[in-house]
């Protein structure tokens, strides 16, 4: 029996479980932690896991790059694609700390709900993200790339401007930081906005009905938070696509537990896709987009077939 190796890569001190679940899950038998790793390290590792098989064993052998840092997933990303020599390549997955899978599900959740109820997706739609870690980074970015003019919203004096500037420029996108750490800074973020992002810590409310009673065009209100109280006032975990009425605007919710489904989903689709795929695949966020909006596809294609 050909044995199937996932070797994961993080720069923490752990591995996440949630991983190791989902790729076993996946079909990987043999799933091998390496913890401490840098970006450094990750060129010769890969290079020692290609040439460990013929290369037309590249389903058989996966690296996966976690960790919680978007920054060194990045980076060690790139190092892993740049470490493949001609016909000895494998697969290569990146999801920080879930952050790649999360985003992906929340903007083709946004998507289509911009779709189904007004016609029209995020194309020159407005967009304010709540919360400037790694899911709020990588949905500011992947909004972007839908053609909305996007502003992450930063919650904290902690939060790192530069950070996140550099995060956007690798993938060559404009977008806005604006300061909402407070009351008046929260409502001039929500003043326009259609649609309304929460990816802030869990436990968390973010957004009360006195900051959202002022939006004036939302249109879709979209939270990540799982932990009670949910991080926009309204919009419960399990609701998808559930009309929402603030005083100046209706907009219809996204839950966390509606995004968590298509993540996990998604996750485990790409871990499979590594297996599967024709030609050795190299997975990042944007793959993790792609198959979330065809999940979703196939999801409303049966259900009018039904």
């Amino acid at each position: 029996m050909k044995q199937k190796l996932l070797y994961i890569l993080v720069p923490d001190a752990n591995i996440s479980p949630f991983d190791v679940t989902l790729a076993a899950d996946a079909g990987f038998t043999q799933i091998l932690p390496f913890t401490g790793v840098k970006p450094d390290n990750v060129l010769s590792m890969v290079q020692d896991a290609i040439f460990a098989r013929p290369p037309k064993r590249f389903n058989d052998t996966g690296i996966f790059i976690g960790g919680r840092d978007v920054h060194l997933a990045t980076d060690m990303f790139q190092n892993a694609k740049n470490a493949m020599v001609g016909p000895f390549e494998v697969g290569v997955f990146a999801d920080p700390n879930g952050a790649y899978t999360t985003s992906a599900s929340i903007v083709a959740l946004v998507e289509q709900t911009l779709k189904e109820r007004t016609g029209k997706g995020l194309q020159g739609r407005t967009v304010s993200v709540f919360g400037t870690g790694p899911v709020g980074l990588s949905t500011a970015v992947l909004t972007t790339e839908q053609g909305a003019m996007t502003k992450l919203c930063q919650l904290t004096a902690d939060d790192d401007k530069r950070v996140a500037a550099r995060f956007c420029q690798r993938y060559e996108v404009d977008v806005e930081w604006v300061s909402a750490q407070t009351h008046l800074e929260k409502l001039r973020a929500l003043k326009g906005a259609e649609v309304v992002i929460c990816a802030a810590k869990a436990g968390i409310r973010i957004l009360g009905m006195e900051e959202l009673d002022f939006a004036d065009k939302m249109l879709v209100a979209a939270d990540t938070n799982a932990v009670p109280p949910t991080g926009i006032e309204g919009i419960e975990a399990n609701d998808l696509n559930k009309q929402v009425e603030y005083a100046r605007s209706t907009a219809y919710g996204i839950g966390s537990l509606a995004i968590g489904a298509l993540k996990y989903k998604t996750q485990f689709g790409l871990f499979v896709k590594m297996q599967e795929s024709p030609q050795a695949a190299l997975l990042d966020f944007h793959d993790a987009y792609d198959f979330a909006i065809l999940e979703l596809y196939k999801a409303n294609s049966k259900k009018h077939a039904a």
